[in-house]
């Protein structure tokens, strides 16, 4: 119940056009998941780190839920630490194949 609701919040903070709306979840062959606004939409991203710039929703779902991974696998050591640093790596092993992953590495870095 952690999870989500802290994936939203990274997605408002990073894109400010967005404005909530329906999200898309997907399992991936390697065991991860990840979610993703279910939209035609390119956002305008701006992360801390320096980044700035546009990606599809699907490349912007893939960063806001490597942040998220990221962040929370850092708690107190716990298996739903593990679980987040684990969904973490597979993630970021099916981004690497994604045409966007450029831009999703610069925005994560």
């Amino acid at each position: 119940m952690r999870v989500e609701p802290f994936i939203y919040a990274i997605t408002d903070k990073l894109a400010h056009e967005y404005n909530g709306g329906y999200w898309e979840f997907y399992a991936l062959s390697n065991g991860g998941f990840y979610m993703a606004p279910c939209s035609e939409t390119c956002f305008h991203v701006a992360c801390e780190n320096g980044f700035g710039g546009s990606m599809s929703a699907d490349a912007l779902g893939i960063t806001v839920c490597l942040y998220a991974y990221s962040h929370l696998s850092f708690g107190d050591p716990s298996a739903f630490t593990e679980i987040c640093a684990q969904q973490y790596h597979w993630l970021r092993e099916y981004m690497l194949g994604h045409a966007e992953a450029g831009d999703i590495l610069q925005a994560v870095d």
